[in-house]
């Protein structure tokens, strides 16, 4: 990985090796086109990407030479990268268990970018989207945005563009998944819960207090006091703070009950 103290050191003369027919597919103003990308400022990966967890890039593109462009990309920078040529390659496989973006083209044979994308988000698949196009358009480009793409490139683009929207693709996705962990964490706490300890949490989160919660439960202000003593351990909070905050997360009614 390249350390940041390489950031925006240029280097001078830097050419990749040519192919086989003599050409490079190489421009010369640091741009990702349709047909490569170039060195000439050495790309580095923004700070920002926390958690233990090493990242993937993942890339779908029918153009062999960009996926060879990007790999060599997100690679220099220390990003693990898996690319595919079309869409139903990468419903074939098993997504990473591991923060994640996809770098996607917009114009792919059979099912395009954006039907991809529709399709992502109906399977419940929310990994962030970067698109790039070389026919990028305003409607296009409003269209993806709105269905929730993190960002839209259009080739040629410059290393450190499409470094920046995986760097903060990746820190979205990063932030999504502990989210989801710590509702999942506290939604198992709560199913730890008994159902009388479930309706004194609701009601002590809508600001009741122990004497109405015991009218309203047709039980005494000792057991009251019992169940929510109960309800603070197995929740692990010492708050009543946190447990409303608790209860907003997991999405627990908060409004105190009409009394007939």
């Amino acid at each position: 990985m390249l350390s940041q103290s390489n950031y925006g050191k240029r280097k001078r003369n830097v050419r990749p090796e040519r192919d086989r027919g003599g050409s490079t597919p190489w421009d010369e103003y640091g741009a990702i086109a349709s047909n490569g990308c170039t060195v000439t400022i050495r790309p580095t990966l923004p700070t920002g990407l926390g958690g233990g967890e090493e990242p993937v890039v993942l890339v779908i593109d029918d153009d062999i030479a960009m996926r060879e462009s990007l790999t060599s990309l997100f690679q220099s920078v220390g990003l693990r990268v898996k690319v595919f040529g079309s869409a139903p390659e990468l419903l074939q496989t098993k997504l990473p268990n591991a923060p994640c973006c996809l770098v996607l083209d917009i114009r792919l044979p059979g099912m395009s970018g954006l039907d991809f994308q529709v399709e992502m988000a109906k399977s419940g698949i929310n990994i962030p989207i970067i698109f790039m196009t070389g026919h990028g358009d305003i409607p296009m480009t409003v269209q993806a945005m709105k269905a929730g793409a993190v960002d839209f490139l259009t080739k040629p683009f410059r290393h450190q563009e499409m470094l920046h929207a995986v760097t903060q693709a990746l820190d979205a996705d990063q932030k999504r998944r502990t989210h989801e962990k710590t509702v999942s964490d506290l939604r198992s706490l709560y199913e730890s819960l008994t159902p009388r300890e479930r309706e004194v949490l609701a009601l002590v989160t809508a600001g009741m207090m122990n004497k109405l919660i015991a009218e309203e439960l047709g039980v005494s202000e000792i057991t009251v006091k019992v169940h929510r003593s109960h309800v603070m351990r197995k929740m692990r909070t010492r708050s009543l703070a946190d447990l409303a905050r608790i209860a907003d997360t997991l999405g627990i009614r908060r409004d105190q009950p009409r009394r007939g």
